[in-house]
C-alpha cells in the first residue's frame, strides 16, 4: 500500500505492508507519486487540490488532517474514494485559542496593549471597577455564551469557559443536551441571540452557512455583545461586522479566520474599532494524527473500524 505523507509533519514509522512516500505539501504532486494508494493532507494548498484529484489514479482513501473537509469535498475525488476527517485533532488547540481570543476582548486586552506601546497608564481601566459595567462584558462571570456549532470543539471549549462561570449554551442542527450543556436548534437562534454576551462560531464553511451571520443576526446581539469567529470566515458577513462595529451596536470581535485568506491589505477589518484579528493559527497542530492515519489504514484493509469517514 502506497501512502503519500505531506513532508510538513514528521512521518511515523511505517509497517511492513505501508510505502511511505513524502510529498512537498506547497507543491503539485511529482507523476511518480501519482499511483498512490492513500493521500493523507495537511497545509496543502487549496488550488492543488483538484489537480490531485484528477491525477492521483488510484487513490482508495484522503485522510484530511483538518477539522473541515469542504475543500476536499469539492475537489472532485471519484465517489468510489473514501474522504476522512481530521476532526478530533484540534479540539485542545483551537479550544485554547479560542479562550484566549475571549479572554482578550473581556478583559480588553487590545486597548491596554495600545496604551502601553504610547507608554500611557490606561487609567479608565486601572484600581477599582465595577463586577459588571455598563456596556460590554468584562468578566466571563455570569456572562452568557452562545457557542454556534456545537461539535467535538465545543464540548472541549464549553468546560472551560464554564470553569470561568461562564453560563454556556450551544447551537447546533437539533436541540438536546450535549456533554451536559444545553443546545438549542439552529432554527431557534433567533430567540436566544438577545441575550447573549459572547458569540462564538465554530461552523464549517458550507453553502448553508454562508453569511449566517448576516447584517439581521448581528444587530439581534445586544450592544454589549463580542463576536468570535474561529470556524471558517464564511459564515460571517464581514462588511455587516465592520458596519455594526463602526456603529457602536456591538461590543467587538475577534476573529481567527476571514473570508479572504490571507486578509488583503486594504480590508476595512484591519482597522475596524475594537477588533482583534489573528492569521488563522487555532489550530495547525494536529493532535494525535499518526494513530488516526493507521486506524484509517487498517479500515481500508478491513473494511471496518472507520474514524471519521465523511464519504
Amino acid at each position: 500500500m502506497c501512502v503519500l505523507w505531506p513532508d510538513v509533519l514528521p512521518s511515523p514509522t511505517p509497517d511492513d505492508e505501508v510505502d511511505l512516500v513524502v510529498y512537498d505539501a506547497a507543491s503539485p504532486l511529482p507523476e511518480s507519486a501519482c499511483d498512490a494508494d492513500v493521500f493523507v493532507v495537511w497545509a496543502r494548498p487549496g488550488h492543488l487540490l483538484p489537480d490531485d484529484a484528477r491525477r492521483l489514479r488510484s487513490v482508495r482513501l484522503v485522510q484530511g488532517l483538518m477539522a473541515g473537509t469542504d475543500a476536499l469535498v469539492d475537489a472532485g475525488f471519484g465517489d468510489d474514494v473514501t474522504l476522512c476527517s481530521g476532526v478530533g485533532l484540534h479540539d485542545a488547540t483551537v479550544s485554547e485559542h479560542t479562550l484566549a481570543l475571549i479572554l482578550a476582548l473581556v478583559r480588553r486586552l487590545p486597548t491596554l496593549v495600545d496604551a502601553q506601546r504610547e507608554s500611557e497608564w490606561c487609567s479608565d481601566l486601572a484600581g477599582h471597577q465595577p463586577l459588571h459595567p455598563e456596556g460590554p462584558v468584562t468578566t466571563l462571570l455570569d456572562a452568557n455564551v452562545l457557542v454556534w456549532g456545537f461539535g467535538s470543539i465545543a464540548t472541549t471549549l464549553a468546560p472551560m469557559l464554564a470553569a470561568l462561570g461562564a453560563h454556556v449554551r450551544g447551537v447546533a442542527r437539533s436541540a438536546g443536551e450535549r456533554a451536559g450543556f444545553e443546545v438549542v436548534s439552529a432554527d431557534d437562534v433567533d430567540a436566544v441571540l438577545p441575550e447573549t454576551d459572547v458569540l462564538v462560531s465554530l461552523l464549517p464553511g458550507t453553502p448553508e452557512t454562508r453569511h449566517v451571520l448576516d447584517a439581521r443576526r448581528l444587530a439581534l446581539l445586544p450592544d454589549r455583545a463580542f463576536v468570535v469567529n474561529v470556524g471558517r470566515g464564511s459564515v460571517l458577513d464581514e462588511e455587516a461586522l465592520v458596519a455594526a462595529l463602526e456603529a457602536g451596536t456591538l461590543g467587538g470581535a475577534a476573529l481567527d479566520v476571514m473570508e479572504t485568506e490571507p486578509l488583503p491589505e486594504d480590508s476595512p477589518l484591519w482597522t475596524a474599532p475594537r477588533t482583534l484579528l489573528t492569521p488563522h493559527c487555532a489550530g495547525g497542530r494536529p493532535v494525535g494524527y499518526a494513530d488516526l492515519v493507521q486506524q484509517n489504514l487498517a479500515a481500508l484493509r478491513t473494511g471496518e473500524g472507520w474514524r471519521n469517514r465523511v464519504r
